[in-house]
């Protein structure tokens, strides 16, 4: 009989967790923080609002795509097509990636700049956090950008469903 009971509390508790429905088009904003990677013309406490990002679902993955002057900048940062993100919704908790293509120097470093976005949706409403780490060789030229990271905090919005 416990595990019975067992059985059915924990199929109700699945049944509340849902992953949300987060697909759509966002107006985004976003507020340089710490720049711990050392990014050239990156003013830590400036924004940007207006930002075009599109996000689609197919149950729990999801890929999101960042438009406009913002997703040209990616491209430049990380890559040929890297301002697409991929990876997947948990409950209302958004996390998906970009890993850097474009190859950069500094000595006999080389590394790559890797992107992680996570969020949280709350109805219409997504905030959260960019990341940019640097994925390099390992040789002692990049002791400045081993383990670095620079952030940024965003909030947007999509149109009610």
């Amino acid at each position: 009989m416990k595990a019975l009971a067992w059985a059915l509390l924990v199929s109700v508790a699945a049944i509340g967790c849902d992953d949300a429905e987060v697909s759509g088009s966002y107006t985004v904003a976003l507020t340089n923080r710490d720049n711990g990677c050392m990014f050239a013309n990156y003013t830590v406490g400036e924004s940007a609002q207006g930002i075009g990002v599109v996000i689609t679902q197919n149950d729990s993955n999801v890929t999101l795509t960042v438009n406009g002057i913002a997703g040209t900048y990616l491209v430049l940062l990380l890559g040929a097509d890297k301002n697409v993100y991929t990876g997947g919704v948990d409950g209302d908790e958004v996390s998906v990636d970009s890993l850097g293509t474009r190859a950069q120097s500094m000595g006999n470093c080389a590394y790559t700049i890797n992107s992680r976005i996570i969020g949280t949706i709350d109805g219409d409403a997504l905030t959260g956090r960019i990341e940019y780490r640097a994925a390099d060789n390992g040789n002692p030229d990049c002791a400045p950008i081993s383990g670095c990271l620079t952030y940024q905090d965003f909030n947007g919005t999509r149109p009610p469903t």
